[in-house]
């Protein structure tokens, strides 16, 4: 694993402001990698709770099924709902 390529995108991550979303490939492509699967690899393994990983969404705006109750939650709290199990990455997407 290249330590600088998951700090960079740990770092990605870390400057998603509240009240925004970001795809896994979003991740990939800020800290210079093709692989969404890797950006979600590097957030999986946080022990970290200053990361907001709870702002990553899948492609189509929808979270991990294992993760929908916590992250639409923790979403919900930052003024971003989910409406069908998914984010409107138009409206919420951080460009």
């Amino acid at each position: 694993m290249d330590e600088q390529l998951a700090e960079r995108m740990l770092e990605v991550v870390r400057a998603t402001p509240p009240g925004s979303v970001i795809t896994y490939g979003d991740v990939a492509a800020r800290a210079g990698s093709l692989s969404p699967r890797l950006a979600g690899w590097v957030l999986s393994q946080l022990s970290d709770e200053s990361v907001p990983w709870h702002r990553v969404v899948r492609a189509d705006g929808t979270p991990a099924p294992h993760l929908l109750v916590e992250q639409s939650a923790r979403l919900a709290a930052e003024g971003v709902p989910m409406s069908g199990g998914r984010v409107d990455l138009r409206r919420y997407r951080d460009h």
